[in-house]
C-alpha cells in the first residue's frame, strides 16, 4: 500500500517539540507527553525518532510537521515509543509510511522483534498493526494513566528474508544525536 497523501520523512528535530506538544496533547489527552518528557526521549541513547512533512510543490521553506514516530533499541528488540498524525491527515496512509520506517530502522539496527503497546479501544492503530503482521502478545491491565485504559502487547518478528513492509518510502537519513 502507498500512501494516499505523500510526505517525506526526516530526523526528528529539537525545533520540533512545540509542534509535536501540541499534537501530543490533541491526540492523547492527559496522557500526553510533556516537552521534557519529549527532550528527554529525543536525546536519550537507542533511539530514532522521525518526522513527517506534506510534499507541497510550490512550499516555500520548510513544511509543517504533520506525524512523528520514534522507537527504542535495547540491543536485541525495539520498542515502538510512539506514532502520532494530526487530525487532519489521518487515515490517508501517513501512520503506515512512520510504521514502516521503525520496521527498516528496526531491521537496519539489527533487531529480533519489534514491540510496542497500544490501547485496546485504538481501533485504527489494530487494524495498521494487524496489515504490518503484528501479533497480540497479552494486555497490560490500566496501562494508560490517568485514564485506565488497557492495553495490548504486540509482537511483529524480524526475518532477514522479509520485506520490510507493505509501504516502501524515502529513507530517512540518520543525524548526529539521533540513535
Amino acid at each position: 500500500m502507498s500512501a494516499r497523501y505523500e510526505v517525506k520523512l526526516r530526523p526528528l528535530r529539537a525545533a520540533d517539540l512545540p509542534r509535536v506538544v501540541r499534537l501530543e496533547q490533541e491526540l492523547f489527552g492527559s496522557s500526553a507527553w510533556t516537552y521534557g518528557m519529549l527532550a528527554e526521549e529525543l536525546g536519550a541513547l537507542g533511539r530514532w525518532y522521525v518526522a513527517a512533512e506534506p510534499v507541497r510543490l510550490y512550499a516555500a521553506g520548510p513544511q509543517e510537521l504533520i506525524g512523528y514516530a520514534g522507537l527504542w533499541f535495547d540491543g536485541d528488540v525495539t520498542q515502538i515509543m510512539t506514532i502520532g498524525v494530526d487530525p487532519q491527515y489521518q487515515h490517508l496512509g501517513i501512520g503506515s509510511v512512520l510504521l514502516t520506517a521503525l520496521i527498516d530502522r528496526s531491521r537496519q539496527v539489527g533487531a529480533s522483534a519489534v514491540l510496542l503497546e497500544v490501547r485496546v479501544d485504538n481501533d485504527a492503530a489494530l487494524a495498521m498493526y494487524g496489515k504490518f503482521g503484528f501479533e497480540q502478545l497479552g494486555i497490560r491491565k490500566r496501562y494508560y494513566q490517568p485514564e485506565d485504559v488497557d492495553a495490548y502487547t504486540m509482537r511483529l518478528e524480524l526475518t532477514d528474508d522479509a520485506p520490510a513492509a507493505e509501504t516502501r518510502d524515502a529513507a530517512v537519513p540518520d543525524e548526529p544525536g539521533v540513535a
